[in-house]
């Protein structure tokens, strides 16, 4: 049998465990969450505490008299016991949790901020840098601060089509992703690491494989890392052949190749495809491999997701393949 103490040493290590927060906010929802879990496990051992004892003092009494044990009828100690107490913890919990609430709010006018326009789609995550010019999928790049000079990275979450909610469990709290409404949510990250999180609002057949990856860098990663995604796609020679075959493909209704003819929004930006270190919103590996089995057949690993099975033959496959493996 699996001991409590090992369920809870697996979510502390899991990539997604809210036991090991990287952010102020998630410190903060962290402790709200000890203190609630604590309560509640104060209320239930005394509740079942009385209930055992009753149970087995009063058993032994009845089967000793072979009668009932007498019934107690307006007991004002315990009444109020009863009322004050639950008031008095609902009360605290009350005032814990809006603590909270400001200190995970974002503010108005952050400092040393970095801008992120997140679009939830069926089923992926577009992220815009609007004053950096950057637009990727998927992955966000997002460079870390220090205790002295922490770096802000406000997010503006809205949604393309139905409701979603972005959740990255070490960095904060969930902020849900609404049509027509745009909200808010901030975070400030001084560790590097890739933080791990998915959409938890049930949005349709793929909401599941929904995922978020959040890569946390040093400036100078983070530079290295905007620099590159700011200029338009790689023209290799080499597989000049391969980029006409993807580009005379509907792909390029859906898709944009900044520098080239595919100038589609529908579908995640191309641009640096490879710069990437997951596909289909974090479904497969981006190696050359599952790049060709998810060109060939969407449907067959992401059932019902937006990307057509186009029909294509292996040889156009293969071509495909060869000119997006050059968009680093």
């Amino acid at each position: 049998m699996v001991s409590l103490a090992a369920v809870v040493s697996v979510l502390a290590d899991s990539d997604m465990s809210v036991f090991r927060p990287a952010t102020p906010g998630a410190e903060s929802i962290r402790g709200l969450f000890v203190l609630v879990l604590a309560v509640a496990a104060f209320i239930f051992v005394l509740t079942e505490g009385a209930l055992v004892y009753c149970t087995i003092r009063f058993r032994k009494q009845q089967a000793d008299a072979n009668e009932e044990p007498p019934q107690i009828y307006g007991s004002l100690p315990i009444e109020l016991a009863w009322t004050v107490g639950p008031f008095l913890i609902v009360f605290v919990l009350f005032l814990v949790v809006i603590r909270v609430l400001m200190e995970v709010r974002p503010a108005s006018d952050p400092p040393n901020v970095v801008r992120v326009t997140v679009v939830g789609h069926q089923w992926w995550w577009e992220y815009q840098y609007p004053e950096l010019g950057v637009t990727t999928a998927n992955e966000m790049h997002v460079p870390c601060g220090t205790d002295k000079e922490p770096r802000t990275i406000y997010l503006s979450l809205r949604s393309a089509d139905v409701i979603h909610s972005f959740w990255v469990p070490r960095l904060g709290g969930k902020t849900d992703v609404i049509p027509g409404i745009i909200n808010h949510a901030f975070f400030q990250v001084n560790k590097p690491d890739t933080y791990i999180g998915r959409c938890s609002e049930y949005c349709g057949t793929q909401h599941a494989n929904m995922m978020i990856r959040v890569i946390a860098e040093p400036k100078e990663a983070f530079d290295k890392w905007v620099a590159n995604e700011v200029k338009p796609a790689v023209k290799d020679e080499s597989v000049r052949a391969d980029r006409e075959v993807f580009l005379g493909l509907g792909c390029v209704a859906c898709h944009t190749v900044r520098g080239t003819s595919a100038r589609g929004t529908f579908g995640p930006d191309l641009t640096h495809l490879m710069s990437r270190k997951t596909l289909a919103a974090g479904l497969l590996e981006n190696t050359p491999v599952d790049l060709a089995r998810w060109i060939h057949d969407p449907q067959r690993y992401k059932p019902g997701c937006k990307m057509p099975d186009l029909k294509l033959d292996e040889k156009t496959v293969k071509a495909v393949t060869a000119y997006l493996q050059t968009l680093e």
